[in-house]
């Protein structure tokens, strides 16, 4: 309850006339209070208008996510010459490639080394050259654990997909991922470097004869000391596309920068 006070020196009519000035401050107060209340939420709702359409802008504004192929989840590359070719990035892909999505006509690269990936190259009804071949060794050999124990080159056979089988000798086994060669197999000597390029925004890495033939512009990697963290953000900086992409395309191990076109 508001308290009421009198100035006993006044009339009822003085101290009324006093309490009447006020109240009509008080109004005046109100009023204005009210109408600076009704700017602010004005200027509140405008600003809310306004940040909605930015964010629609930004929305607009936002690439599509790209789809990716069926092959990304591999490692891959397209060859100089428009073969796909394919490659493990550890046993379990190794094993899916070779039972899932290898076919009779392909051909089969590897390594003598453990830690090797396993590489196809994808025929499609197409005579395979030996330029890409020459290409898909090289992958296998700069994916292989050879990068990683600083190796210049590397020797890697080819064969044909019925010549691998699970089954082992007398006495051995076979873990996830690896295989027994039957057959004659045959070699190919590249040296170890990889190109990672980009191609309309899109990341692409591998060989660099297959690199160079696909892309915009390329970058060069050698065996090094750089950490991959490290060299995926001087690509970056370098040829622009995203980090996460271009760790991707680059081989476990210590990585330095030998060139750029």
């Amino acid at each position: 309850m508001a308290r009421i006070t009198l100035d006993i020196k006044k009339s009822i009519e003085q101290n009324a006339a006093v309490y009447f000035e006020k109240s009509k401050k008080s109004r005046k107060k109100l009023e204005g209070a009210k109408k600076a209340l009704k700017k602010i939420q004005e200027k509140l709702n405008l600003l809310n208008e306004k940040k909605k359409k930015i964010v629609l802008t930004e929305k607009r504004a936002e690439k599509p996510v790209r789809k990716k192929e069926w092959y990304e989840k591999f490692r891959w590359f397209f060859s100089s010459e428009g073969f796909l070719c394919i490659g493990g990035r550890d046993a379990t892909t190794n094993d899916i490639i070779i039972k899932k999505y290898t076919d009779k006509e392909d051909i089969v690269f590897h390594t003598d080394m453990a830690g090797s990936p396993f590489f196809v190259i994808k025929a499609n009804n197409k005579k395979i050259s030996p330029k890409t071949m020459e290409e898909a060794a090289q992958a296998t050999a700069s994916y292989s654990r050879a990068w990683r124990l600083g190796l210049s080159s590397l020797d890697v056979f080819y064969v044909k997909p019925e010549q691998l089988t699970k089954e082992a000798r007398s006495g051995e086994y076979l873990g996830k991922g690896a295989f027994m060669v039957k057959g004659k197999t045959n070699y190919i000597y590249p040296m170890l470097e990889i190109a990672i390029g980009i191609k309309e925004n899109r990341i692409i890495g591998g060989p660099v004869n297959a690199v160079k033939a696909n892309s915009d512009k390329f970058i060069v990697l050698k065996q090094g000391k750089e950490k991959t963290s490290e060299i995926a953000k001087k690509i970056k900086n370098m040829i622009g596309g995203s980090i996460d992409e271009i760790t991707l395309f680059i081989p476990a191990g210590g990585s330095r920068i030998q060139k750029t076109k």
